[in-house]
């Protein structure tokens, strides 16, 4: 196996092992609306849409907490996005995230996110020297936001970044959440 299949095996149970304890620790409290599980679900997600002169680019990432209690939650998101500039080429992404929210007040959340995403470019044009290329990219964003309500607006940065094979252009990331 190679090396970046070996860590990202290696990211993805990292990252399972510490989901599944935070959810272990949490879900012992004595709470009494334990028993209506959906009561403490929260939807987001994020939609994008970007055209111009033969480009288009469109993505969807619906996602899901499960909030243990004002300070903590976690959950899981999807990801899918697609790319094409006419005559060039065509980009698809399709993956999945594993989330952490921290409270420690109301107004502040620390951020966690284990993505896996599986990456698919293809080029049309002969004058392109870029080769075709699929092959999965981990992330592992920590981030910082302030919250009022249900927004939360913030910056984040993907620890494991790779300029040559990432697909975001920079390490760092503004963001905005919306839960509901």
């Amino acid at each position: 196996m190679n090396k970046i299949c070996t860590l990202t095996i290696k990211s993805i149970l990292t990252a399972l092992v510490i989901c599944l304890s935070t959810i272990n620790v949490f879900s012992q409290s004595n709470n009494s609306n334990s028993s209506n599980f959906w009561s403490q679900v929260e939807f987001g997600g994020g939609l994008g849409l970007n055209f111009g002169d033969g480009f288009f680019s469109g993505s969807i990432s619906p996602s899901a907490v499960y909030r243990f209690n004002p300070y903590v939650a976690s959950g899981v998101g999807l990801n899918y996005s697609y790319s094409s500039q006419k005559d060039i080429f065509k980009s698809t992404v399709l993956g999945g995230s594993l989330i952490g929210l921290f409270n420690p007040y109301r107004e502040v959340q620390i951020s966690t996110e284990f993505e896996q995403l599986h990456v698919s470019r293809n080029f049309d044009n002969a004058y392109v020297t870029n080769r075709d290329e699929n092959y999965w990219y981990p992330a592992l964003f920590i981030g910082a936001g302030y919250t009022s309500n249900n927004v939360t607006i913030g910056i984040r940065y993907d620890v494991l970044y790779d300029n040559d094979r990432s697909i975001y252009s920079e390490a760092w990331m503004p963001f905005v959440r919306f839960w509901f």
